[in-house]
């Protein structure tokens, strides 16, 4: 023990030494990542994180590779008639890069005097058109859904730069309670604020960074690694009554808080590395960026805070001011004394607690999430699906060409009774009986678009000659069949190079039609696959959505090999994400609970010991989701397992501290002086990481519009708050009651030379 001592004062006395070169290397780190901010790349698509070998990822990689997408802007009107929402519709039609405005008079448009015009874009969402669209709107009680991903990170930033200024004013007011200096309160910032941007600036090492991870990580940076700083002020003004000097007192305080902080901190970074191993790759891009932002913040106050302390110890001693915290040797009294008045009431509501817990209704798709703050956007959302029938888009990929297939299996999918319309090249009607994949000849390609019989045979013989198939040159033209849809396509090339042309009306007829087919082609054609698209009255999770996925499934495999087609859309999605939770929900929370026992088996050298902490700490988890099921709430299934690796990971250090306090009195005073002394030690710094955690969780829930973020704030504020209770009502008792059979347990490592630590 001594030799370390000697190795961590060694240590603690170099940083102090070098701690202008110190400042030049983080000045230079905080210019790089300073820069490095605008390289960050913000994923806003939670289906992003699937895992690659999932339906959905599968399937939504190759729809952005192979098919074009148009954005669509769905506009409400509300207390108006048919012809005046008509009037409107008309209006929208000749607005710039708009391709379609999908209104009638059925009940999927017009409703109960409300209406409901789908406004389509041909591939460039004009911010012209939109800007008309929202102020011919105005003129109505109207609401309007667009695409939220342009405008989602700005909007979220926002929210978040108000929450991270209100969770600053919070933390300041904590810390000048709790400090010992008022000028500690600037340092402490300065620290925080070189950590935050050190892990902002290196987080496009990861490549694409959640925008979940990218709004919650600053302020949760700040929450998880608020008491390392407070530790070594703590330690430095304890050590500044036994030395002369504030470097002697530095130089002491540091070696005595790099362990201590380095032990705290392994409980955080252990939950962090669980979520790491998450199946579904969120919880590794999350664990990733917090376990970073730990480690800045740990060289940070081991590494920086130490030399500003030093050089600012003049200030800190001119504006020290006494603590505001209260003596709380009277709650310690009334703790011992009670024995198990808070033991029992704990114990009789985990079971309740733990079934609570594991019913909580969790939500996989963006619309069953409950919200806790509305957006205008969401507000619109829910107004449209409540007027409307609500439509499920179902998108089917198959290998393309085989159109005779394709053909067969939209007429059969159009017959199941959940399936309002289908859509696919071959299923477009260009004649009666006869839809787009269809082969024609020259002769009825002629007479489809009524030109000269001759001018059709010559354009097949060159389409066959383009694609290397003789049989329209060699043998007879007459027979030689090809896709209709191709043709048309290859007329279009033809007369874009001019080599080709029509009569003027013939040419506005066929112009007219390529603009549909183009696009058309674009949304259902590609290279390896062909798409098609179902519309159904489904919702987007629920076993009857399930259900029908496997009915359409099988109907594909009378069609096509088993394997082959991709099933994508909002019911999958949902699927999929609910197959990852159910695969990482045990395995998170076992290695959670597993890597931090071992830790603090390790740390106490007592098997009881870390049960008991670990114990209280899970019992928490259970109380936080069981306000979620009380509450009738139906949170993102995201919340459950980051949240409770979170909550096990960080709050664990409340109980680290209070344990560590009792275990080094209690080889002095008996147990219940022990305890009493423990509670006044420890109070300071559980009441004032756990504040800020509940605080900085709180104000996210309920000032940020984003579903996922809002839950993963309230659960994060509610859990630290609990966590903190129990920590200092519960914990206590059953320590005072199992100190025998912790003392029992307790076991010793032996070092090498014979030394026991």
């Amino acid at each position: 023990m001594e030799k370390r001592a000697v190795f961590m004062r060694s240590l603690a006395s170099g940083i102090l030494r070098f701690r202008y070169l110190i400042f030049l290397l983080f000045a230079l780190a905080c210019l790089y990542c300073g820069l490095s901010l605008n390289r960050v790349k913000i994923n806003s698509d939670i289906t992003a994180f699937l895992p690659p070998d999932t339906e959905t990822r599968k399937g939504l990689s190759i729809m952005e590779e192979e098919f074009t997408a148009y954005d669509v802007v769905d506009v409400m009107l509300v207390n108006v008639t048919y012809e005046t929402a008509l009037a409107v519709a008309e209006e929208l039609r000749p607005l710039p890069h708009v391709a379609e405005v999908a209104f009638d008079d059925t009940g999927g448009h017009y409703k109960n005097a409300s209406a409901l015009i789908t406004v389509t874009f041909d591939g460039v969402k004009d911010p012209e058109a939109l800007a008309a669209i929202y102020a011919l709107s105005q003129r109505f009680d109207a609401y309007i859904v667009e695409d939220a991903s342009e405008t989602y990170s700005d909007r979220l930033a926002g929210e978040m730069t108000l929450v991270i200024l209100l969770a600053i004013a919070v933390v300041v007011a904590v810390l000048l309670l709790t400090s010992r200096s008022y000028f500690e309160v600037i340092i402490f910032f300065i620290v925080f604020i070189v950590a935050a941007l050190l892990n902002m600036g290196t987080n496009f090492w990861l490549g694409t960074v959640s925008s979940i991870t990218h709004s919650v990580a600053v302020i949760l940076q700040l929450a998880l690694a608020i008491d390392y700083v407070i530790i070594l002020s703590n330690r430095y003004e304890i050590e500044s009554k036994n030395f002369g000097t504030a470097r002697e007192a530095l130089v002491e305080a540091l070696a005595k808080a790099i362990p201590e902080i380095a032990s705290s901190s392994l409980t955080t970074i252990a939950g962090l590395v669980a979520l790491t191993l998450m199946h579904f790759r969120l919880g590794y891009d999350l664990g990733a960026v917090l376990a970073k932002g730990i480690f800045f913040s740990l060289i940070t106050v081991f590494l920086l805070m130490p030399g500003l302390m030093l050089v600012f110890a003049g200030p800190i001693k001119r504006f020290s001011h006494r603590s505001f915290v209260p003596d709380t040797s009277g709650w310690g009294r009334f703790l011992v004394k009670s024995k198990v008045l808070f033991v029992v009431p704990f114990l009789l509501l985990l079971p309740p607690a733990f079934i609570a817990a594991r019913n909580v209704p969790y939500a996989f798709s963006d619309m069953g999430v409950n919200e806790l703050v509305y957006n205008e956007r969401r507000a619109a959302m829910h107004k449209i699906a409540d007027t409307f029938d609500s439509d499920t888009l179902v998108a089917v990929l198959v290998p393309a060409g085989n159109y005779a297939a394709e053909k067969a299996f939209l007429e059969k999918a159009l017959q199941m009774p959940q399936v309002k319309t289908t859509t696919g090249l071959a299923s477009i009607e260009v004649e009666e009986g006869r839809v787009l994949t269809d082969a024609y000849t020259p002769r009825m390609f002629a007479q489809l678009l009524n030109i000269d019989y001759e001018a059709a045979r010559l354009l097949y013989q060159s389409y066959g000659l383009q694609h290397e198939e003789y049989q329209a040159i060699f043998n007879s033209a007459e027979n030689y069949e090809v896709p209709l849809y191709e043709m048309f396509l290859y007329l279009f090339t033809l007369m874009d190079r001019g080599v080709v042309s029509l009569s003027e009306s013939k040419t506005e007829q066929i112009q007219t039609l390529r603009k549909d087919l183009e696009r058309g082609v674009g949304q259902l054609r590609g290279e390896n696959y062909d798409r098609m698209i179902l519309i159904t009255g489904l919702p987007e999770e629920g076993e009857e959505s399930s259900a029908f996925i496997g009915e359409l499934r099988s109907l594909l495999t009378e069609y096509y090999r088993e394997g082959e087609p991709l099933i994508i859309g909002y019911i999958t999605s949902a699927m999929d994400l609910k197959a990852s939770y159910m695969a990482d929900m045990s395995k998170i929370n076992f290695l959670t609970i597993g890597f931090v026992f071992i830790i603090l088996i390790f740390t106490f050298r007592s098997f009881i010991g870390a049960l008991i902490l670990v114990f209280v700490i899970q019992g928490s988890i259970w109380i936080n989701f069981a306000c979620s099921y009380l509450a009738g709430d139906a949170p993102s299934f995201v919340t459950n397992m980051i949240v409770s690796a979170i909550q096990m990971g960080a709050t664990i250090d409340y109980a680290i501290v209070l344990m560590d306090h009792y275990q080094l009195a209690r080889r002095e005073l008996p147990k219940k002086e022990a305890m009493i002394q423990a509670i006044r030690e420890s109070f300071p710094t559980v009441v004032t990481s756990g504040t800020i955690m509940a605080v900085s969780g709180l104000l996210i829930a309920f000032l940020v519009t984003d579903v996922y973020v809002g839950h993963i704030g309230l659960a994060v504020g509610r859990g630290a708050l609990i966590s903190m209770i129990m920590v200092l009502s519960v914990l206590p008792q059953l320590i005072l009651l199992l100190d025998k059979a912790i003392d029992k347990t307790r076991f010793s490592i032996s070092l090498k030379g014979g030394e026991e630590e």
